[in-house]
């Protein structure tokens, strides 16, 4: 999923400049600890999440770990092309509305993603040994979705077409597409994942602060 986010002047207090530095140190780890995994399977195999291990060997350390790995580099890339595209939206955003707690509550949103969006995979997998899950892809939905939430005047452009496609219609259209896939549970991506890290960046995100429900609507009305 290539696509970037349009940087215009937000809406909240006139921020143009988008503050990350936790997205950067998420996305240095991680691409540090994919690389090191890739080139050593042992490594690998430890790390990544497996819903029988978990379960019966109490590695539970599989829910946290397995987001800093990737199936390859195209993968990596990727996720941390997106995370890079609305991580900063999602930073700026949260330093306003939550001065002094906004990287505990980045840090949060990110790590909770990433935990929640793969339960349902080890529910449906947990007496499975030949189970295995990677990707950030769950954590990254979440901030998706949370800058969704905070900037929903913001567009969607993906590579491979030219017209700007608005945030809340791109995300229906992801819910629903993932939704779809996840039903048909033939391709070997974590749709399941997908979906519940970005119904996590909405929840968590309304969580902190229910208003922004209200300035949600708000601002679709000026669409």
């Amino acid at each position: 999923m290539n696509l970037t986010v349009s940087q215009v002047t937000h809406p909240v207090a006139g921020i143009t400049t988008f503050i990350m530095n936790i997205t950067f140190v998420i996305i240095a780890v991680t691409a540090l600890v994919s690389v090191m995994a890739l080139n050593n399977m042992e490594l690998f195999a430890k790390l990544k999440f497996n819903a029988y291990d978990a379960k019966h060997s109490n590695h539970w350390y599989r829910f946290f770990t397995y987001g800093f790995l990737h199936a390859g580099y195209v993968h990596l890339l990727i996720n941390m092309v997106v995370l890079y595209s609305f991580g900063g939206i999602v930073e700026t955003y949260f330093k306003f509305y939550f001065p002094g707690k906004a990287g505990l509550y980045y840090v949060l949103l990110y790590v909770g993603g990433l935990i929640l969006s793969i339960i349902p995979a080890f529910g449906k997998h947990k007496n499975d040994v030949f189970y295995n899950a990677v990707g950030a892809s769950g954590a990254v939905a979440a901030v998706l979705f949370a800058s969704i939430i905070l900037y929903p005047t913001g567009k969607i452009f993906f590579f491979f077409i030219p017209v700007p496609i608005p945030a809340p219609l791109f995300g229906v259209f992801y819910v629903g597409y993932e939704y779809y896939m996840a039903k048909r549970a033939n391709d070997n991506i974590g749709h399941d994942a997908h979906l519940w890290g970005a119904i996590f960046g909405v929840l968590f995100t309304l969580a902190l602060k229910p208003g922004l429900f209200l300035v949600f609507l708000q601002q679709l009305g000026a669409l």
